[in-house]
């Protein structure tokens, strides 16, 4: 089933480890993000997360995510 709000969490994540950890999704560099498709994205919803800004990047559809964040990230408390 389609989760609604998907794309406001996905505006809304950080990066839990690693290099980037702390930025929010939406900010990570293409090539971390190409380097997760060649090794494998996470499992869970990480790994959805990533693996849909890797699409939204390298399609160069970022400017879909700038009214939902405008919107919703600095909604959350």
């Amino acid at each position: 089933m389609y989760d609604r709000t998907f794309l406001i969490k996905l505006v809304q994540a950080k990066m839990p480890f690693g290099q980037y950890e702390g930025r929010y999704l939406t900010a990570l560099p293409v090539h971390y993000l190409e380097w997760f498709a060649r090794q494998g994205f996470p499992s869970g919803t990480l790994g959805q997360q990533l693996a849909t800004m890797h699409e939204i990047k390298i399609n160069g559809l970022d400017d879909i995510l700038k009214p939902i964040i405008r919107m919703h990230r600095n909604s959350r408390s």
